[in-house]
C-alpha cells in the first residue's frame, strides 16, 4: 500500500467499528475452530471489542453453557479463576495458564476473596499444600464500579500484580492488572442490546441446520455462522434460506453469516438467500491443504477485493478469513473491503485458546492446532457414526492434523496480539489518510509487490 496525503493526526482518531452488521468495534474475528475458540477467547476477545465464533458440531447443550457463561461475564473486569484455600497448590497450578496474567484468587464459601497465588508462590513447595498455606492475603481490594483509571492508581500506589474487582456484599466479581487497565481505555467491549458480551456460533449444512439454529438463537447467539468448505453450493444456499425462513418467523433479527467463497457470483447466491455476511476465503489457512490437494482457491486479497464490492452493492459485506500471519494481513483485507477478519491458528498459540499448554524439550511453550478437514476434526464430527462410516470419512480429510503454535513470549496472549494488529491496522489508515475503515477501503494505493521488494520491507530479525 502506497502512502496518500492523511489528515489524520493520531492512530486514536481511527474509527475502527467493523463494517459489517454487527458494528463490532474491533473488526475481529477468533475463528470457529476447535483448537481456538472456547469460552475463554470468546469472553476475552468480545470484551476488547471483537467475536468469537464456538465451532460447529459441539452438542447444543454444551454451547448453551458456553454462551452462558460469556454473558454472564463482567464486561471490563475479567473472570478470575478461583480456588478455595482447602485446594492443593498442584491443582492451582494446574490453572494458571488459563490466564496470561499467571494469578489465581482464593475465595471462601460465600465467594469472598481472601487470597491470591501466583506461579511464583507455588514454586519450591510441595504440590499437597493447601493454598491457603501460601497465598497472599495482601489484597488490591477495588469496587466492582471503580474505573480503569483508579484500578491502575490502586495498583501503582500499592505495587500490587493485580486488582480484585468485588461487589457491594464483598463478593467476587472479576480482576484486573494495570494493562488491563489501560486496555479498558482503548477497547470498547462488543455487547448485546442488553449491554452483555456478544458471542457467535457455527452451524454446519448438515442434517436438520434449520432447527439446530433455532436452538441456538434460543440459547443466545448472537450471530449463526453457517460454515462449509464450498460455500457456493445448492445445499449451502437452501440452508441459508431455511434459516433465514426461521428467524424471520421467530422474530430474530440477528445476522446470518455464510461461506466460504471466493468469486462474486457466490456471494451473491448466499447473500440473495439470506446471508448478511459472506465469509471469503478457500486455501488460505495456515492449516490448510485445500489448494495443494485439489487446485481450488484463490489469492486472497483479489478474492476479497471482488466479494466485498459485490456484496456492499447487495447491501451486505464480506468476512477475510485466512491467511492471517501479520498485522499487514488484516490491514490488506480491510483495505480490500473486509468489513472484519477472521484469525484462526495464530489465535491458537495464545493462552486463551482451548488447549493445554505444553512445553518443548527446551522450555519454549506451544499449543496444537489444526485444520477443521484434518483426520482430527473428521473423527470428532464423526464419532456419532458407525466405525466402517467413520472410517471412510477419514479417507477425504484436506488439513493438517496437528501442528506447533508456539506461543509469542512478548505476545503470549490474545489480548497481546490484538493489541500488536490494532496498533499496525490503526497505523494503516493514518498513512492512507482514513478516520474510518470505509475511508479506509476508498482511499487505500494497493499495488503489486515483488518477492523482492517485500523481503526489502522485512526487518533484519523478527519474531512474527
Amino acid at each position: 500500500m502506497a502512502p496518500s496525503r492523511s489528515s489524520v493526526t493520531s492512530r486514536l482518531d481511527v474509527d475502527v467499528t467493523s463494517t459489517d452488521s454487527l458494528a463490532l468495534p474491533t473488526p475481529l474475528i477468533a475463528a470457529n475452530m476447535t483448537a481456538v475458540t472456547g469460552r475463554r477467547m470468546a469472553e476475552t476477545i468480545a470484551r476488547r471489542g471483537g467475536l468469537g465464533v464456538i465451532p460447529q458440531d459441539i452438542p447444543v447443550d454444551v454451547v448453551a453453557a458456553t454462551i452462558s457463561a460469556v454473558k454472564s461475564a463482567h464486561t471490563v473486569f475479567d473472570t478470575a479463576v478461583t480456588v478455595t484455600g482447602s485446594d492443593t497448590v498442584g491443582a492451582a497450578l494446574a490453572l494458571l495458564p488459563k490466564r496470561a496474567h499467571h494469578c489465581v484468587v482464593v475465595v471462601d464459601d460465600a465467594g469472598a476473596p481472601i487470597g491470591v497465588m501466583t506461579r511464583a508462590d507455588g514454586e519450591h513447595v510441595d504440590r499437597f499444600t493447601q493454598v491457603r498455606d501460601i497465598m497472599k492475603t495482601d489484597l488490591a481490594i477495588v469496587d466492582a464500579e471503580a474505573g480503569p483509571r483508579d484500578v491502575f492508581q490502586k495498583l501503582a500506589t500499592t505495587n500490587h500484580m493485580i486488582a480484585v474487582a468485588v461487589d457491594a456484599s464483598g463478593r467476587l466479581i472479576g480482576v484486573m492488572t494495570s494493562k488491563a487497565a489501560l486496555r479498558s481505555t482503548l477497547y470498547a467491549p462488543a455487547c448485546d442490546g442488553d449491554g452483555r458480551l456478544k458471542v457467535a456460533v457455527a452451524v454446519g449444512i448438515s442434517g436438520d441446520a434449520a432447527n439446530h439454529a433455532r436452538r441456538l438463537v434460543e440459547a443466545g447467539a448472537d450471530a449463526l455462522v453457517l460454515d462449509t468448505a464450498h460455500g457456493h453450493q445448492d445445499r449451502m444456499i437452501a440452508t441459508v434460506a431455511q434459516v433465514r425462513a426461521m428467524l424471520e418467523e421467530s422474530g430474530s433479527s440477528i445476522p446470518i453469516v455464510a461461506g466460504n467463497v471466493v468469486t462474486a457470483e457466490g456471494v451473491e447466491d448466499l447473500m440473495r438467500a439470506g446471508a448478511n455476511v459472506v465469509k471469503v476465503g478457500v486455501g488460505p489457512g495456515a492449516m490448510c491443504t485445500t489448494r495443494m490437494q485439489t487446485g481450488v482457491g484463490r489469492p486472497q486479497f483479489s478474492a476479497v477485493l471482488e466479494c466485498a464490492e459485490t456484496a456492499r452493492g447487495l447491501g451486505g459485506s464480506v468476512w477475510a478469513d485466512g491467511g492471517v500471519r501479520h498485522p499487514r494481513d488484516v490491514a490488506l483485507a480491510l483495505a480490500a473491503g473486509a468489513g472484519a477478519v477472521m484469525i484462526g491458528s495464530w489465535f491458537a498459540g495464545t493462552y486463551e485458546s482451548p488447549g493445554d499448554l505444553m512445553m518443548t524439550g527446551e522450555g519454549r511453550a506451544y499449543k496444537e492446532s489444526f485444520g477443521m478437514a484434518s483426520a482430527r476434526a473428521v473423527r470428532a464430527r464423526t464419532k456419532q457414526r458407525s466405525a466402517f462410516d467413520r472410517a471412510r470419512a477419514g479417507l477425504f480429510e484436506e488439513g493438517i492434523s496437528s501442528a506447533r503454535m508456539f506461543l509469542d513470549p512478548q505476545r503470549p496472549g490474545v489480548e497481546d496480539l490484538i493489541d500488536f494488529i490494532m496498533s499496525g491496522v490503526r497505523s494503516s489508515c493514518t498513512y492512507a489518510g482514513a478516520a474510518t475503515l470505509p475511508q479506509f477501503a476508498r482511499n487505500a494505493v494497493v499495488g503489486i509487490q515483488s518477492r523482492s521488494g517485500y523481503d526489502e520491507g522485512r526487518p533484519l530479525a523478527t519474531s512474527w
